[in-house]
């Protein structure tokens, strides 16, 4: 049997119970890359703490303390690794059903987690109390029960990790890494470095040889290249699938055949009262669970913000055991699939509209009129890259309208389009994984031509959204054997009740099971 073909037990099966010494020190043995991030060992002769798939020396179990998040292992004296560098483990996304103080702590963490990673203002725990329903007293007591540390020992984890991140991979200033993770100031992050792990910030950078001239100028016109680690296993050739069929001309572009195959695409992303225009470069790697990243140089400000929205576009933090515990008695071909989600959540909800009740051939085609004819040009080294996504404003312009019903698309959908842009220029829908989902949602329905069904997929590919379950779908109705039910809304409702809170892996294991249909959606 091949390594990983079934997954493997979950390393807290119960909520608050802790982990399981004797599980986690055999996958640290084996160094099992299906582990990582889901905990970590705190080496007590060594006083550091490491990922399952450090390649140091298998340390004694008698000296080995584990943990489920770095702020547990910090708060209690460790430092990270600087080998395996914990701060590159792919995220957890917590999740339960049954327990109603997990499902408060573990949401809260994923909120203040997301924020870092995205470069956003953290929420405060009052906002997020306020969401959940809870006082902010509640919360703050559930959280330090259930992770063992304060949210701000838990902030600062986070932050201390992104800035080492950052320190090590990047050539941002200090100054630039202690704004992107969040410290405000190089003085306070400085004095957290200090503090925490009795490093500089210096101290982490790698060693450079002194460049001339030429060679200072020469580096900062060669693109970056990071390494984005994920959890085995990975159905990396069905993403790509996925997304080639969907490409479109001028601001995308494979080269290459099969999981190896690179991608590339124009980037168009905020920075400050602008945006910054560049493209980037993704290929899988056929010996490691990795992801190799290419970003043109000018993306450098917004690196980090852009790195964590392509870990959200590939899905490289899911968990494929968890996953699998819920669907594999229905689908068990879908195990290590991965949920496509989208650089940018804009262009992703135009293309949705665009392909409402057509073929993806058609939508396709569609999207690639509205890029050639609207696009922003862009420079990139390929020339049949050219093109970035139309902005927000470009399309909520009223002459635009006109000239998208010459590009072929209906008037219902030039309606829907304009007051989608309109609303995201204004500020009044946001489409990222940190927005609200039930007011979001309500936004996007409330908009001419957007109903349940696009706004439910907006959701699952902008927001992230895990569990949206569109039950008016008829290629889901198909793919399940519940088209000809008397109520096949209600019969599906109930079908995908067994597979909360995954439902978007189920759904897409649906659509897979068809993708021979030309109907499969966009």
């Amino acid at each position: 049997m091949q390594r990983h073909q079934l997954p493997p037990p979950q390393v807290r099966p119960e909520s608050g119970k802790g982990l399981d010494r004797d599980r986690c020190y055999q996958a640290m043995s084996e160094r099992d890359a299906a582990w990582d991030g889901i905990f970590f060992t705190g080496v007590t002769s060594t006083g550091i703490y490491c990922r399952p798939v450090c390649r140091v020396k298998l340390p004694r179990a008698t000296n080995c303390q584990f943990f489920e998040t770095p702020a547990q292992a910090e708060s209690q004296g460790f430092r990270p690794c600087l080998r395996c560098r914990p701060e590159l483990a792919p995220a957890r996304r917590y999740w339960s059903t049954t327990d109603a103080q997990a499902v408060v702590a573990e949401f809260a963490a994923q909120q203040l987690q997301m924020a870092i990673h995205h470069g956003r203002k953290p929420p405060t725990m009052t906002a997020l109390a306020a969401q959940l329903g809870v006082s902010d007293r509640h919360l703050r007591r559930m959280f330090a029960l259930h992770w063992q540390v304060s949210p701000l020992q838990y902030l600062q984890t986070q932050r201390l990790l992104r800035a080492k991140q950052w320190l090590h991979d990047s050539p941002m200033s200090v100054a630039q890494v202690a704004k992107a993770s969040g410290f405000g100031s190089s003085r306070r992050m400085y004095s957290a470095f200090s503090k925490h792990y009795q490093l500089s910030p210096g101290q982490l950078r790698p060693p450079r040889l002194p460049l001339t001239p030429r060679q200072a100028s020469a580096q900062s016109a060669t693109p970056l290249a990071l390494v984005l680690h994920y959890r085995p296993p990975c159905q990396i050739a069905g993403l790509w699938q996925f997304f080639k069929d969907r490409s479109l001309d001028g601001m995308e572009r494979w080269s290459g055949e099969g999981p190896q195959a690179e991608w590339r695409r124009t980037v168009r992303w905020p920075h400050g009262p602008g945006v910054i225009s560049g493209w980037l470069a993704i290929r899988g790697d056929p010996a490691h669970p990795w992801i190799h990243l290419r970003v043109s140089p000018n993306l450098l400000p917004v690196l980090p913000a852009l790195v964590a929205q392509v870990r959200d576009w590939l899905d490289l933090d899911a968990e494929p055991a968890a996953i699998a515990q819920v669907l594999a008695p229905a689908f068990p071909q879908a195990f290590g699939q991965r949920l496509p989600g989208c650089l940018d959540g804009f262009e992703l909800a135009v293309r949705a509209i665009l392909g409402q009740q057509i073929t993806v051939k058609a939508a396709r085609t569609l999207g690639q009129r509205l890029v050639h004819a609207l696009g922003t040009p862009c420079e990139t080294p390929w020339p049949e890259l050219n093109r970035t996504f139309p902005s927000p404003a470009c399309l909520a312009l009223e002459e635009n309208a006109a000239h998208m019903g010459s590009l072929g698309v209906v008037r219902q959908r030039q309606k829907a389009i304009q007051a989608l842009a309109r609303a995201v220029e204004s500020g009044a829908i946001q489409l990222h994984p940190q927005a609200p989902l039930e007011p979001t949602l309500q936004a996007l329905m409330a908009l001419p031509g957007i109903g349940p069904w696009t706004a439910h997929y907006i959701a699952m590919r902008a927001l992230r959204w895990l569990d949206a379950w569109p039950v008016q779908d008829v290629a889901l109705q198909t793919a399940l054997g519940v088209r000809q039910h008397p109520r096949p809304t209600q019969a599906l409702e109930q079908l995908g009740q067994p597979w909360r809170p995954f439902r978007s892996y189920a759904l897409i294991a649906a659509w897979q099971s068809l993708s021979s249909s030309p109907h499969t959606p966009t």
